[in-house]
């Protein structure tokens, strides 16, 4: 069954496509927005995380989940603060608390899997 979560939120973010976040106030607002957030801490000259892209844009457009896109070399303290030391590394949180956290490109049905555990 598809997802009939509405495409823009009440900040008017379009939730059917990744959210590309720059720095910690802005991602500390998506996860207390609540809900279930997948964030993709990536960067552009990574080869597994180019291969993850399109998983990424079919999850923020299939689940309920907010997705959300953050550049490692754009976002050097936020990877810090979060402890990731390689990329693709993917974080879960749900109602504003770090659930899982997934280092390496990943298939999209274990990740969707992720995702389905914490929006049931």
């Amino acid at each position: 069954m598809m997802a009939t979560n509405s495409s823009v939120d009440a900040n008017g973010m379009n939730r059917d496509e990744p959210v590309h976040v720059n720095g910690q106030e802005a991602l500390d607002g998506i996860v207390a927005d609540g809900g279930v957030v997948l964030v993709d801490f990536h960067a552009e000259w990574c080869g597994p995380c180019k291969m993850l892209e399109p998983v990424v844009k079919t999850l923020a457009a299939e689940t309920d989940a907010t997705v959300a896109k953050v550049d490692v070399d754009e976002n050097q303290a936020l990877a810090s603060a979060y402890g990731v030391r390689g990329v693709p590394t993917l974080v879960l949180f749900a109602d504003g608390e770090q659930v899982e956290e997934v280092v390496g490109a990943q298939p999209e049905d274990q990740l969707r899997a992720l995702i389905d555990r914490h929006t049931a």
